[in-house]
């Protein structure tokens, strides 16, 4: 339940109370939600006592009478100090005409009523003001998290990207200043790291580029009949050089042609970013199982390997945008925490599920499943 504050202004005391009594009777229900609201009204009979009531508490509904001794209630509404997005004026007047309206719109007021008016002619007025109030405040809301959600990106944004370009500068002054000699075949070590790092950034730019262009819609989407069989080999191979330096054995699971609807890039996204992470968390000599099948009514992509796991905690922000396990044995592992967000919002579009369980030291299993339709 939800209470709003209302501030009945009116040189007329009987229309004051008569107001008052019949919204402290009112109560309505926001949709959707389906949010109750009551309300508790205050009453001014002048502009100066308005301007201490609105001093003193901030109304939520305001219905403000046209005509007060000594200020028009449009002039009251030029000078009064209110947040006009976080209250819903009415005016109340015995005069209504086109030219009040324009004149009080223009100053401010949501709506008018013609006095004298009935209980249901008020309740009506007020339900409108009610739920331009409430709309309002959520275009606020939801411009105001944006806002957040944009800087707090570009702040994780910026810090992910300071360190690797800092590490390249600093590798590139060594070569500059000629730091291991002039026999450039010393400097390959640094080379390697350089382009370790740069390939990282790159990484994160597509990623980036790839969520925004998921969560903006306007990603092009190609969906035809694809055999995942072929797509899962070409994973596989994307993955085997990584998978070559760490001894680590990939495999597949799947019968030789598995045909499923969708968009070939977004399946592959979805398992190069899950076997890319089954090679990088692994340890040496581990191993990484690819597991295809075509149930009745979805497709089930698992992908298990012998890695270093993942704790209960660490598993519930797993999804989410910019995480990224920190711990003794991820410290040199290098991600945009990006990837399993990607892959999340991807099968998403599938009316599918993505799921883990881990266990700390032997490994972890990621379950896609998609499904198989063609109505996404």
């Amino acid at each position: 339940m939800t209470t709003l504050n209302v501030l009945i202004v009116d040189d007329e005391l009987g229309m004051r109370l008569g107001t008052q009594k019949a919204l402290n009777r009112y109560s309505m229900t926001i949709e959707p939600g389906g949010e109750n609201i009551n309300f508790r009204c205050d009453t001014a009979g002048s502009a100066e006592e308005a301007v201490e009531k609105i001093r003193d508490r901030k109304p939520d509904i305001l219905l403000l009478d046209y005509k007060l001794p000594g200020m028009s209630g449009i002039d009251l509404l030029e000078h009064m100090d209110i947040d006009k997005e976080e209250c819903s004026i009415i005016m109340i007047t015995a005069y209504a005409s086109l030219e009040t309206a324009v004149s009080a719109i223009k100053k401010g007021a949501f709506d008018f009523i013609a006095k004298p008016f009935t209980p249901q002619e008020l309740n009506t007025t007020v339900e409108k003001a009610v739920k331009n109030l409430t709309l309002t405040r959520q275009v606020k809301k939801l411009a105001k998290e944006r806002h957040e959600i944009r800087f707090q990106f570009i702040s994780v944004l910026g810090h992910e990207l300071k360190a690797p370009i800092n590490a390249v500068q600093g590798y590139l002054h060594l070569m500059k200043d000629g730091a291991l000699g002039t026999d450039i075949k010393e400097y390959k070590e640094i080379i390697d790291r350089c382009f370790k790092r740069t390939d990282g950034m790159l990484k994160l730019i597509a990623d980036i580029l790839d969520l925004t262009k998921i969560e903006s819609g306007k990603r092009e989407r190609i969906l035809i009949k694809n055999n995942l069989v072929d797509i899962a080999h070409e994973a596989i191979e994307t993955a085997s050089a990584a998978a070559l330096e760490k001894n680590i054995k990939i495999s597949l699971y799947a019968k030789d042609k598995i045909y499923f609807v969708c968009d070939k890039s977004e399946i592959e996204i979805i398992l190069n970013n899950l076997l890319s992470n089954a090679v990088k968390y692994n340890k040496k000599n581990g191993s990484v199982d690819l597991f295809i099948s075509k149930k009745n009514n979805y497709i089930e992509i698992t992908v298990e390997d012998t890695g270093i796991g993942i704790s209960e905690e660490d598993i519930k922000n797993l999804f989410n945008e910019f995480v990224r396990i920190k711990n003794s044995k991820t410290r040199d592992i290098s991600g945009s925490g990006l990837g399993l967000a990607i892959v999340k919002k991807i099968v998403s579009m599938y009316h599918g599920s993505v799921s883990v369980k881990s266990c700390p030291d032997k490994g972890s299993t990621f379950t896609v499943k998609l499904s198989n339709n063609k109505e996404f």
